[in-house]
C-alpha cells in the first residue's frame, strides 16, 4: 500500500469509528483489554527489576521526574474499570469530533485500567514539567464544569487529579513520547 492510499484510508477509518455506538465502542475496548490481559498472563509483559512500571520504555520513555499528589477527593465506592475506560472513551471521542487533530492521546493501562497515560502527539508539546502542569491546569478548568463537581460544590476546590482519584485512577504519567515523562502517584 502506498503512502497516499494510507492517508485516504485512515480518515475513513476515523470517520467510521465516530459512527459507532458507545456499546460497540465498549465491546471493542473489552476485546482489546481481554487480549492485553491474556498477553500479560502469558508473560508478554514483565515488571523491571528496579520496580518501575512495565509500561515505562514501552508506552513512554524512562521517567525524568515524579511526585505524589495527596488527593482531596476519595475514590467513589461504585467506580470500576469500565467507568475508567468509559471516561477515556468519552475524552477521546470529544477529541476526534473536533475539526482539528488532537494534541495528545489518553489511555488507561493496568489490570484494572487504573493507570492513565497521556502522550503528546506533537514533538514540541509537553517537553517539561511546566507544560505538563499547564495541560493539567487546562484539564482542571474543563473538569470544574462537570456536574459531578458542580453538584457537590467542589468545582473551585478539586483538580483534574482529584477527578482521577474519584474515578479510581492511582497514577498518571504525562510524556512527550520522546525524552520526557512525569508520573503523578495519586494517593
Amino acid at each position: 500500500m502506498t503512502v497516499n492510499n494510507e492517508r485516504q484510508i485512515m480518515p475513513n477509518f476515523i470517520l467510521a469509528l465516530r459512527s459507532f455506538s458507545p456499546m460497540v465502542a465498549f465491546a471493542v475496548i473489552s476485546i482489546v483489554a481481554a487480549s492485553a490481559q491474556a498477553q500479560s498472563q502469558q508473560g508478554g509483559f514483565v515488571e523491571s527489576e528496579e520496580g518501575s512500571s512495565r509500561h515505562e520504555g514501552y508506552y513512554y520513555p524512562p521517567l525524568t521526574s515524579s511526585e505524589v499528589y495527596p488527593a482531596r477527593a476519595e475514590t467513589m465506592p461504585d467506580t470500576s474499570k469500565s467507568r475508567r475506560l468509559g471516561f477515556i472513551v468519552g475524552v477521546t471521542k470529544g477529541q476526534t469530533a473536533r475539526e482539528y487533530p488532537p494534541t495528545y492521546a489518553m489511555y488507561a493501562k493496568g489490570a484494572d485500567a487504573e493507570k492513565m497515560i497521556i502522550v503528546s502527539l506533537y514533538q514540541d508539546f509537553i517537553v517539561n514539567l511546566y507544560q505538563a502542569r499547564a495541560l493539567l491546569a487546562q484539564m482542571t478548568a474543563v473538569s470544574r464544569d462537570l456536574p459531578l463537581f458542580v453538584e457537590n460544590r467542589v468545582e473551585d476546590y478539586y483538580t483534574f487529579l482529584d477527578l482521577l482519584k474519584l474515578l479510581g485512577f492511582t497514577e498518571l504519567t504525562i510524556t512527550n513520547g520522546l525524552t520526557y515523562s512525569h508520573k503523578y502517584e495519586i494517593e
